[in-house]
């Protein structure tokens, strides 16, 4: 069970001279104030929402952001009472297992929240592209039994460094954990790099295939679009008739978008906190330069960053903001809803068929 060491250098238990709180205390603050805030507009709008049961999108909805509460909640105090103790996370507790926990924490938690966007890209994708097999196949309770499997899967592989393969070591300036990046020379083997391209990889794998489900739902979109005003044009005759279907393919083509939007913007986050940690796990395999640790400290930080943002994501993207940014990307004026809705409450209604949403 040996799985710490230091990469910052340092030999001494107290904190470097000049080390400060502040930016470790405004993005708990941030993380913990904006995780509340969306989890608090998610359940108000599953309380105006009683009579319909929650869509699957909604329920990974709220998984994210309770597991981004949670990791947190997890590892930032521990940042603060380093600070708070002027000693390092190795010297806090004997046998350094506080570094080990920080460590798995971070990790695990990283891995799991972009596991589970992952699975909200997927579920648009196939609600849209696959939208019989999705009725017939997903439910809510498909994320019931999707989540223990994420959270199983990102446990298993983040136990690895305490198995031997791959490190928890201790980065400057001395609160900080996570996976060793960097082969140190006369110490230690291939192995504990090995474990950080392993999860830089899979974060890559994840990058491309988001942005692919976003793709496609995209082209589904514009299908679904070019199919609306081809049906609109032939049935111009009858539009009376129809007035009311019509709408209801335009809410559903807007509640779509919505969808979009949100998932965009956050794979646009995940991109930017994620990338630079990809990077430095595979500069790392081939450099032996011994002065890079400020780089991977840096990529440490962007990783991070991700579930302090994503909060503020659903807390900002209330449904006029939404129809706002639909009408800027449409050029039109789309249907709008209740002012009163949060945005969780637009992602609660069960996604409809291509055919009947063709706006």
């Amino acid at each position: 069970m040996n799985g710490t060491g230091r990469a910052d250098g340092s030999a001494g238990e107290a904190l470097p001279a000049g080390a400060r709180p502040l930016v470790s205390a405004l993005m708990f603050s941030a993380g913990l104030l904006g995780n509340l805030l969306a989890l608090g507009l998610l359940l108000r709008g599953r309380r105006g929402a009683r009579q319909r049961p929650p869509a699957l999108f909604h329920v990974l909805v709220l998984a994210l952001v309770v597991t981004d509460l949670l990791g947190t909640c997890s590892v930032s105090p521990l940042v603060l009472a380093s600070y708070h103790q002027n000693l390092t996370l190795t010297s806090l507790a004997r046998g350094g297992h506080l570094c080990l926990y920080f460590g798995f924490a971070m990790s695990f938690f990283g891995l799991a929240t972009m596991l589970i966007l992952f699975t909200m890209a997927l579920e648009r994708c196939l609600a849209l592209g696959r939208p019989y097999f999705y009725e017939r196949f997903l439910s809510p309770r498909t994320g019931l039994v999707a989540l223990p499997a994420i959270y199983a899967f990102s446990a298993a592989l983040c136990s690895l460094p305490l198995l031997g393969f791959g490190r928890y070591v201790q980065y400057c300036p001395g609160t900080w954990c996570f996976i060793q990046m960097h082969l140190e020379p006369h110490r230690g083997h291939g192995l504990d790099v090995t474990f950080s391209l392993l999860y830089a990889t899979l974060l890559l794998f994840l990058i491309v295939a988001v942005l692919l489900c976003n793709l496609s739902v995209m082209a589904n979109l514009a299908r679904m679009h070019r199919r609306g005003q081809r049906s609109r044009r032939l049935a111009a005759p009858e539009q009376p008739r129809g007035a009311t279907g019509c709408g209801r393919r335009m809410f559903s083509m807007a509640e779509e978008i919505d969808h979009l939007l949100l998932l965009s913007i956050m794979t646009i986050t995940f991109v930017i906190c994620s990338l630079p940690f990809t990077i430095r796990a595979y500069v790392n395999k081939f450099s032996q330069a011994e002065d890079d640790h400020g780089w991977d400290l840096l990529a440490l930080r962007f990783l991070s960053i991700n579930p302090i943002v994503d909060p503020w994501v659903f807390a900002i993207l209330r449904p006029p903001v939404l129809r706002l940014m639909r009408s800027v990307l449409c050029c039109q004026v789309t249907p709008t809803a209740p002012d009163s809705q949060a945005v969780s409450s637009a992602v609660t209604k069960l996604p409809a068929r291509p055919h009947l949403c063709g706006q």
